[in-house]
């Protein structure tokens, strides 16, 4: 099963186009195609053609997908065909030889500045996935006894961390689940989210308990809101914790509502009582309360963000993931995260907000112990 929580949202680079990224190959052989197909055309015409200001074009296109030095001859070269009797481009002037030259020239300082600026904007986007990476890293195939596959399409174009977040993470007293939303979207919530799982991961080393590391989570989100004037912090989050044989697992909801539970072909939401979202300062008010679930063999718990619930179609029908999720369930969980978001898409095209899911897959040993 392989984890896919940070994995680049492959629509949406579809949706970016070529705009956002390197040109295609068809574009960077563009200028010199045109450039071929003056001459050709002039060679083949029994009549001379007025068609030189095409290759005042040709050095401006060379400047989106070549070089300076790929430029500067394709320039040349279309001052020169410009200029030889052979090809009878109608006496080109000397205004219109000096205003393809100048064009040229331009173009290819503008094709220094674009390649150098690429190449800075390549090292600044390798250090900022590499930061993202670090805050939520690939999700590993399996945690302990818990076989995990995760989901993340960020709705803000080019980054892999948005406002939701996910985890799992084993502890001396078993493994740990968190999946949730923090306030605000794309890397003005990065931060958040890195302190959040921060606190988290900290927190499976301690508390056996999710409602215990729900108060941790809490108090972390009151004191980043303490540093800032008028700062307002909060997020929902699901909490699970399973027990070490696996046979088990507690949930805690707060604001969110809870997992889904697929069991012998059906999908059924567990009940459990919602709590307030984290950042508020209930926590130690009013604790979350949580539902213990005992597990069998082949269950599996699906978590998903509002990203999922909330999608609408033309109709404005929200997307039925109680109903679809058991038909595209199968014996292979490490698919089903994909086959959700594959029909998502094709309920609601044009996904605006960030997408998560979750799913966890306890097996237990056959003895009840945790498999090695």
């Amino acid at each position: 099963m392989s984890g896919a929580g940070t994995r680049a949202p492959r629509r949406d680079q579809d949706r970016r186009g070529w705009l956002w990224g390197p040109p295609p190959g068809w574009f960077r052989v563009l200028p010199a195609a045109l450039l071929a197909a003056v001459c050709a055309a002039e060679l083949i015409s029994p009549e001379p053609l007025d068609i030189g200001f095409l290759l005042g074009a040709i050095p401006p296109l060379a400047v989106l997908s070549c070089g300076p030095a790929m430029t500067a001859v394709l320039g040349a070269l279309a001052v020169l065909v410009l200029i030889s009797p052979a090809f009878r481009l109608n006496d080109p002037g000397n205004t219109d030889v000096l205003t393809v030259g100048f064009v040229a020239v331009l173009s290819v300082l503008l094709s220094f500045v674009r390649s150098h600026r690429d190449a800075q904007l390549v090292t600044e986007r390798a250090v900022a996935q590499a930061a993202q990476r670090a805050v939520v890293p690939p999700l590993p195939e399996r945690v302990g006894p818990v076989r995990c596959a995760g989901l993340y399409r960020a709705a803000q174009r080019g980054t892999l961390v948005g406002g939701d977040f996910f985890d799992v993470r084993a502890g001396p007293h078993g493994v740990q689940a968190v999946m949730g939303d923090v306030q605000g979207h794309g890397l003005s919530a990065v931060a958040t989210v890195a302190s959040l799982l921060g606190a988290f991961r900290e927190a499976v080393l301690d508390d056996p308990d999710p409602e215990t590391v729900a108060a941790r989570l809490d108090r972390r989100l009151l004191t980043d809101s303490a540093g800032e004037q008028h700062g307002e912090l909060f997020a929902t989050a699901v909490l699970l914790a399973f027990a070490r044989d696996a046979r088990s697992v507690r949930v805690v909801a707060c604001g969110q509502p809870g997992p889904l539970l697929l069991r012998d072909g059906a999908a059924v939401e567990l009940e459990v009582e919602p709590g307030t979202p984290l950042g508020l300062g209930l926590a130690d008010a009013a604790p979350p309360g949580g539902c213990a679930v005992r597990l069998r063999p082949g269950d599996r718990l699906f978590l998903a963000s509002d990203g999922v619930t909330e999608a609408r179609d033309a109709a404005g029908a929200f997307y039925p993931l109680g109903e679809r999720l058991a038909g595209l369930a199968d014996e292979d969980p490490a698919g089903l995260a994909e086959r959700v978001w594959a029909d998502l898409v094709r309920h609601c095209p044009d996904v605006r907000d960030d997408v998560t899911m979750l799913v966890l897959a306890p097996e237990p040993g056959p003895d009840g112990a945790a498999p090695p």
